[in-house]
């Protein structure tokens, strides 16, 4: 693989030779990323009594992670690990009474994802399922008797696409289908083993092609009725108009109990008719996630006077109150909220909560956070009046390096809105002293820079830069209004946010403002592009995964009507045409002049590399020193521990060679 080779020499010496190494403590390195341990998706037992967690580790020499699920004595924090060599480990889920514990892996035998259940009193973990095309999602019965699972279902012309008489109609699909897609339909299964029985079918769908996870099936606390989310069909372009509806567990016709469209996420209250569920705002894309809950009459937004994005919740005990997650400025915070009345934000001091939650009969909450300092770990609380409680130390090797200090910052940007952002400090830093800037910007938009434990702002930090990580409008930590506030504006209002709050940090005068980069993945590689062709001031830019051109991501990429909810309309109608191209960055690509490295996968669906072809061409025609890398992986950003490591080596030594 070609790369220039100044920029290869200067990520081996900073990364080797940091600014601190004569005070004589390490600090985070590109190999320090192969000891980082991922915790995801803690379920704590209903008893309170054990924590489920799955735990991966990237394993250099395979390039996989190794995964396992591990159970966490809540009282003591003693821990084993209770699966052996499976892989595709998801949704550890326990049984009513904490006895059995299921959970999705990878099954040797039918080659698919497949439910498994494991006793708590011993013995191995037993197939239940044997589905032809993997279980996506499942959920037990209330009395621990059934399983509810989602899967897809079978091509009516197998045979034919066998025979390659396989050609399929493009309908919602992005550009890189190489079929069509069948529905996921709803089916139960005896929780001990035996035959499965299908309780929907139709043209509608229990999951689509890009869902981050399969919405779970929600029995009523009866066991007569299963909810779900049905979206109108398998893909997930026009997912924004799913509505949440309900099947007989002994099968019959389906009814809609939510038809505002946008509902996902329905879970009922613990012993109770009770149930919740996630919507945007007034039904308004553009706005954030709200917490509707319904008790058989409209649905309520229970979150109203936050007027904010909540990006999970949790019921908490008798049904009366909610666990809420979402991001508060740089913080990722978690709230009380009654069903009446205003939330209460719970006190975690410097941990950044993850949105998965699990709360347990009795209210004991479990949660994966991370400070500023330290990776992600498992922590508890017994209540939401408690203080969380770290139960795990697998990211201990955190505590040995020197970091660079992260604080928020905030500033008044344009339009009045009250921004802010984080700023990490080099390692070794010296008040007095100037140090060039890297911009690192966040994707989504629908997210937030936090102040959680985060690896390239790190090793950027380790490599003698201040590294700053703007919010902009279109975040989700500041409230509806600003989140609200990219509609039909997607560049130029994000670019000035990021612009105001540049200049707030080079009032703190340690910035060297003659060495500034940008950079991103995503929709942070959006406004990479679109801040490199408006400002002339950057001396280099990384461009991840980058949206250039709105019209092109619009026909190509799985978004498509999702798009249009942020421009009011399809860029093919001439009220709609001009904003789209005016919001684009390749409109201004001659503009460019900061040194450009592009970076992406060849197989991403949901910013088609194409963009970034165009971002290169452009940019190599007009001069500009650009170097362009793809990697053969079918994702949004590399998945494996090799080429994540690449992508850092290659955004981190791009910077020091241009700055």
């Amino acid at each position: 693989m070609k790369f220039v080779g100044p920029v290869v020499l200067a990520v081996s010496c900073t990364l080797a030779c940091p600014l601190s190494a004569a005070a004589g403590t390490p600090v985070f390195q590109l190999n320090d990323l192969q000891k980082l341990v991922n915790l995801s998706d803690p379920q704590i037992a209903p008893d309170g009594k054990q924590i489920a967690v799955i735990v991966s580790r990237p394993d250099w020499t395979t390039d996989k992670n190794l995964q396992d699920i591990d159970l966490v004595d809540v009282a003591s924090g003693d821990t084993r690990a209770i699966t052996w060599k499976r892989t595709d480990i998801a949704a550890p889920r326990w049984s009513p009474d904490s006895g059995r514990l299921a959970f999705i892996a990878h099954d040797e035998e039918t080659k698919q994802a497949q439910i498994f259940v494991l006793s708590m009193r011993g013995g191995d973990a037993t197939r239940i399922t044997e589905t032809k095309y993997g279980v996506e999602s499942f959920s037990w019965s209330p009395d621990g008797k059934q399983l509810a699972f989602v899967t897809a279902d079978e091509p009516a012309n197998e045979k034919a696409i066998k025979a390659h008489d396989d050609a399929f109609q493009v309908t919602d699909n992005n550009f890189l289908a190489r079929a069509a897609l069948t529905p996921w339909h709803l089916w139960v299964i005896p929780s001990a083993g035996g035959s499965a029985k299908r309780l929907t079918q139709g043209n509608f769908s229990l999951q689509t092609d890009q869902q981050d996870s399969a919405p779970v099936p929600a029995w009523s606390r009866d066991g007569r009725r299963i909810a779900f989310t049905r979206f109108p069909g398998p893909y997930w372009g026009p997912s924004f108009r799913s509505v949440i509806a309900s099947v007989d567990a002994n099968g019959g016709e389906p009814r809609t109990v939510v038809s505002g469209e946008g509902a996902g996420d329905f879970t009922y209250a613990l012993d109770s008719d009770t149930a919740a569920y996630l919507r945007p705002r007034n039904g308004d894309q553009n706005n954030g996630n709200a917490v509707y809950v319904d008790n058989g009459a409209d649905g309520r937004d229970v979150t109203q006077a936050a007027a904010r994005n909540f990006s999970n919740y949790a019921w908490l005990p008798r049904g009366n109150a909610l666990l809420l997650a979402g991001e508060d400025g740089t913080q990722a915070a978690l709230w009380e909220q009654p069903l009446t009345g205003t939330a209460k934000k719970l006190d975690l001091g410097d941990v950044q909560a993850n949105p998965e939650l699990s709360v347990s009969n009795a209210g004991a909450i479990a949660f994966i956070g991370s400070t500023p300092a330290h990776p992600g770990e498992l922590y508890a609380m017994s209540s939401t009046h408690s203080k969380p409680k770290r139960l795990t130390n697998l990211n201990a090797f955190a505590d040995s390096l020197m970091l660079g200090h992260s604080e928020s910052i905030e500033w008044t940007g344009p339009d009045g809105f009250k921004e802010d952002g984080v700023l990490t400090y080099p390692t070794g830093y010296r008040k007095g002293q100037k140090y060039p800037l890297v911009l690192v910007i966040h994707g989504g938009p629908a997210s937030a820079s936090t102040l959680h434990f985060s690896p390239l702002p790190q090793l950027l930090s380790a490599a003698g830069f201040l590294v700053f990580q703007p919010n902009y409008r279109g975040s989700t930590n500041l409230g509806d209004a600003y989140q609200h506030a990219i509609f039909r504006d997607t560049g130029r209002g994000p670019g000035n946010d990021v612009m105001a709050g540049l200049a707030a940090v080079e009032k703190l005068g340690s910035v060297d403002q003659s060495r500034i980069g940008v950079s991103g993945w995503s929709y942070g590689g959006y406004m990479t592009t679109w801040l490199t062709g408006h400002y002339g001031i950057w001396k280099a830019a990384v461009s991840g995964a980058a949206l250039t051109d709105w019209v092109m991501d619009y026909t190509l990429a799985y978004y498509q009507q999702g798009d249009t909810y942020v421009f009011g309309g399809s860029p093919w109608l001439a009220k709609y045409h001009d904003i789209w191209r005016d919001q684009s960055p390749i409109a201004y690509a001659q503009n460019v002049t900061a040194p450009t490295l592009i970076m992406g996968d060849v197989g991403d669906p949901n910013v088609p590399l194409l963009n970034s072809y165009e971002w290169y061409h452009a940019l190599r025609d007009n001069g500009v020193s650009v170097e362009f890398y793809a990697y053969p992986a079918d994702t949004h950003f590399p998945s494996d521990i090799v080429r994540t490591t690449d992508v850092y080596k290659r955004w981190v030594g791009w910077m020091t060679a241009h700055l």
